[in-house]
């Protein structure tokens, strides 16, 4: 496990790719996945997967905790999961004569909301406090989460039975959403041919500490981001807001992330200042799910989004 306190650029760089090169001897063949997830663990963010089963969608979100020495809890999303279920429970004490909170499985470094989207709407809401102000209130009573938190909701598509829409408020608590899609000739051979990633996973040693992984997080608020940088994310942002183009733009908090994802971004690639690429790097996972085509479109979002980050001119 490292300890070093360098905070220089190169030093967390290299620390970074230490622990992704470590990602990708379990997750194999989907390095823009990886470096997507991570971007957005460092931003503070939270991220959110939607595939098929069975892409590896979990073992992704496990190796990650696992690498950075996380604790890590998994809430299997289900029709009947209630929000106590994920908060936890005040419980009379008989012998204090008072109730005791038992903290939920929300209390951890990391959590797998796995399948989120086969809860109600009312269950997936109990996240919502959690995700946007670190603390959650049951009760009247507020309970602070330790940092870091971080969570990655897993989703089956919409068209696949026994499933819940996400509404646009939770949806908007998610920095990134990203897809795995299965693997590549030479990727699916290689998982086959070796052994099994859970087993690889398990028996893997954090490379980085918690501690280092704070001053990491807070490293990406010294990246600097120039004032054309900052005119060229707004153009972005208001070019989403044509109606006719998508029905919603995008929103401020949405304009905060691809500002800090891009600070991440760049901070990944040894630089100490936001350059355009970066932002055009993160847009794409931050917009596309935010965002829904107007009637007269039929394009998929993902190629509407790609049209209008090659329209808006380059500072």
């Amino acid at each position: 496990m490292l300890d070093t306190t360098d905070n220089s650029i190169p030093e967390i760089r290299a620390d970074l790719e230490r622990a992704i090169g470590a990602i990708e001897t379990v997750i194999l063949g989907k390095s823009a996945q990886v470096r997507l997830s991570l971007c957005c663990l460092i931003a503070r963010g939270h991220c959110l997967i939607e595939d098929l089963p069975g892409v590896g969608k979990t073992t992704l979100s496990q190796t990650i905790a696992q690498v950075f020495g996380l604790q890590f809890n998994r809430i299997q999303f289900t029709s009947d999961l209630l929000p106590a279920d994920i908060l936890g429970v005040s419980i009379f004490d008989p012998d204090r004569q008072r109730f005791e909170f038992h903290p939920g499985p929300v209390f951890a470094h990391f959590i797998l909301a796995d399948e989120i989207n086969r809860a109600t709407p009312k269950t997936q809401s109990a996240l919502l406090e959690a995700m946007e102000e670190k603390q959650i209130t049951v009760e009247g009573e507020t309970h602070q989460l330790e940092e870091p938190f971080f969570v990655i909701g897993t989703q089956n598509p919409l068209d696949q039975s026994g499933t819940f829409p996400l509404p646009e408020s939770q949806l908007d608590r998610f920095m990134m959403k990203i897809s795995l899609g299965y693997p590549d000739m030479e990727a699916e051979r290689a998982l086959l041919a070796g052994r099994n990633p859970r087993e690889l996973m398990h028996r893997m040693d954090p490379v980085v500490s918690i501690e280092r992984f704070l001053q990491i997080q807070a490293a990406v608020d010294d990246i600097h981001c120039s004032d054309p940088l900052l005119r060229y994310v707004q153009q972005l942002i208001h070019a989403t807001r044509n109606p006719g183009l998508f029905v919603y733009g995008l929103s401020p908090r949405a304009g905060l992330a691809v500002i800090r994802a891009s600070r991440a971004w760049a901070l990944m690639a040894g630089r100490s200042h936001v350059e355009p690429g970066d932002t055009q790097a993160v847009f794409g996972a931050i917009a596309e799910h935010r965002l829904t085509p107007a009637e007269q479109h039929s394009q998929p979002v993902v190629d509407m989004v790609h049209e209008l980050v090659d329209q808006i001119a380059i500072p």
